[in-house]
């Protein structure tokens, strides 16, 4: 009919709003979100994922099991999440957050594995003696270790995480970073284009934690009190 016209859209039910609220959060701004919320959003994802990757390195650069093993990383990750859900950020990005700081904290150390030398290290090329195992077999957390000994030198225990593994046999030549003054363990690089996929990965987890967190902190701005919004 000419004169028929569609009828006003059907006004969410609260309790519909509430939910979506609560999973993605409010939003409760008009046009672009405020710089005060990004640039908060901003410090609280560089300070995690800083503090998870942190701590990822300084595991591999001392060989402490808290932090080489990425406990530490995951605890700097719970305390983002906890930040974020005292600031009651939408539950999806929450979790998306949660999601990526575990999978940073255990992806830190292994790829701090495969960096560079650090200054005063030395690389040299060593053979493997013997692989021996560490930890409970089948916990999914043994280690292993690694008696390797260069031409015509002493033998050399090496701990890492990366380049002494379960594969590794003994005849079987390492390329190990070490320091002559012994201010950080020798360890085993990894050699050729593996180097780059690693930390390819890491900034690319971190930059997801990142952006994952400014969305979360933009998206719980609230312009009403608790009581009022339920």
């Amino acid at each position: 009919m000419r004169g028929w016209r569609r009828p006003p859209p059907v006004q969410e039910p609260d309790l519909t709003a509430y939910l979506r609220s609560t999973v993605w959060g409010p939003a409760e701004f008009v046009g672009w979100p405020p710089r005060r919320l990004v640039g908060e959003g901003l410090l609280a994802g560089a300070l995690g994922a800083g503090s998870i990757v942190g701590a990822g390195i300084a595991g591999d650069r001392t060989g402490v099991p808290v932090l080489a093993s990425g406990e530490a990383g995951l605890v700097c990750a719970g305390i983002l999440v906890l930040h974020l859900v005292r600031l009651r950020a939408g539950r999806a990005l929450v979790g998306i957050v949660a999601a990526l700081g575990v999978c940073l904290a255990l992806q830190a150390p292994p790829a701090a594995a495969d960096v560079v030398p650090v200054d005063g290290e030395r690389v040299a090329p060593m053979v493997v003696m013997s692989v021996d195992d560490e930890g409970k077999a089948g916990a999914g957390r043994t280690r292993h270790l690694c008696s390797v000994v260069a031409r015509g030198g002493a033998p050399v225990v090496v701990r890492v995480l990366r380049g002494c593994g379960r594969t590794t046999r003994p005849g079987d030549v390492l390329a190990v970073a070490y320091d002559p003054e012994g201010r950080v363990p020798p360890r085993a690089l990894a050699t050729g284009p593996v180097t780059t996929g690693p930390l390819r990965d890491l900034a690319a987890l971190a930059a997801a934690l990142l952006a994952a967190c400014v969305l979360a902190v933009v998206r719980s701005h609230r312009l009403t009190t608790a009581g009022a919004t339920v």
